[in-house]
């Protein structure tokens, strides 16, 4: 590869890698909008941790642990024989497995993935779990969780063998946490008012649309380097078709999500709309570059859908999910992956029947290690809050805050 060619390659990843940067901005703006003022500190101060000690286990164990995922006949990554730290490869510029860009834009690259999973359990977990209890789980989940599943596709691992296709991470990113939400939400239980005893379901409304709202364009464009930086290139072709099938994927995915909803409630719904929108890009994740255009508004369509049936679905199993993040990424993920063997370039039964064993194999893993995980925390220093601090918000007790002091009108 010519100096010019790797420069370029180099200079777009880096722009990726600030674009999925910018994306926990948007995570944190999304749940803090979507939530209540009392708890906006504990929210931003969860979201910043996340970042921060995700980057850093990502430099220590995540990288070597993720890549090239060999040992054991590629079911456990190279653990014991690369373990802590980065090291310069040989060549000083590029790894064995990758030689399109440096070995360093590779790591911050993929370690701005590695803590999105523990960022979408805290959505799910908003205003009731205890703080300390979620760092800890965030420190296993992020270490160890996330790279051991990437290992099985993206480090060359079992799943990769078997031909299973995950372009950007409906599954290897979203799904993981996904699961992730869906374990620590039942065993957390739901806020107080949520559930009446009547069995009617209590709104519990967000206390900042707009910052909602600003969120959610601030993730569209950031997928923009999250899918778009997955083509591990500035290949001209593929980059500008897997950018075009995102964003389409986006956009349906939201005029679905407001229809159908439409439809069934008879209101013009805008937090459906912001989470159409996301499901669609969760949905386009696993094939954007596989997809056609039509391919992309018809998963994105279907996506949106699923948001509001799968919202629907939650509250009537009793499951407490403020952000809807059970329904974005898990559900959408699973949908985003099996798509993959129904549209593009890869569709077939044989495909879909691969993607169905990535699907439940990376499932039954992360369901298992987040329950053993919380429930050893919930009998132990406990998961929840009391109801005294729940009550009252998680920014008094837990951070001795408030993030609006002249403005304590929504303090409910």
């Amino acid at each position: 590869m010519d100096n010019t060619l790797f420069t370029v390659n180099n200079v777009w990843m880096m722009i990726c890698t600030a674009l999925v940067f910018l994306m926990h901005l948007g995570f944190s703006l999304l749940e803090i909008g979507l939530t209540r003022q009392k708890n906006t500190i504990n929210i931003l101060f969860k979201n910043v941790f996340i970042l921060s000690i995700g980057i850093v286990l990502y430099a220590l164990v995540g990288f070597n642990l993720m890549y090239p995922g060999t040992f054991i006949n590629g079911i456990l990554p190279d653990y014991f024989i690369n373990l802590f730290g980065l090291a310069m490869p040989e060549n000083g510029l590029t790894s064995d497995y990758n030689v399109g860009y440096t070995y360093w834009t590779d790591f911050l690259f993929q370690g701005m993935f590695a803590a999105t999973a523990a960022t979408i359990v805290s959505g799910a977990v908003a205003e009731r779990v205890k703080l300390g209890s979620f760092m800890i789980f965030t420190i296993f989940y992020v270490g160890l969780v996330y790279p051991i599943t990437g290992s099985w596709k993206w480090g060359g691992g079992w799943l990769d063998d078997l031909g299973f296709y995950d372009f950007a991470g409906s599954t290897l990113v979203h799904s993981v946490g996904g699961w992730a939400a869906l374990i620590a939400v039942w065993l957390l239980g739901a806020r107080i008012g949520k559930f009446k005893k009547d069995g009617t379901i209590g709104a519990i409304p967000g206390h900042n649309i707009p910052l909602a709202t600003a969120g959610v364009f601030i993730l569209w464009l950031g997928w923009f380097g999250f899918n778009g930086g997955s083509v591990l290139s500035a290949d001209p072709g593929k980059t500008s078709l897997v950018l075009v099938t995102t964003c389409l994927a986006a956009a349906s995915g939201g005029l679905a999500a407001f229809l159908v909803s439409l439809l069934r409630h008879k209101q013009f719904d805008l937090s459906m709309f912001l989470n159409g929108l996301l499901g669609g890009l969760v949905g386009i994740t696993a094939g954007a570059d596989l997809m056609s255009v039509s391919d992309a508004i018809i998963i994105g369509s279907i996506a949106g859908t699923l948001i509001v049936l799968g919202v629907g679905f939650i509250d009537r199993l009793k499951l407490d999910d403020p952000v809807g993040a059970i329904a974005v990424h898990l559900i959408c993920g699973i949908w985003g992956t099996l798509a993959v063997g129904i549209f593009g370039e890869l569709a077939g039964w044989a495909q879909l029947g691969k993607q169905s064993i990535g699907i439940v194999a990376i499932g039954v893993f992360c369901v298992t290690f987040a329950f053993i995980i919380l429930i050893i925390l919930k009998k132990t220093v406990g998961i929840r809050v009391s109801e005294e601090e729940e009550q009252e918000g998680l920014d008094i007790h837990e951070h001795g805050m408030d993030a609006y002091p002249d403005f304590r009108l929504n303090q409910h």
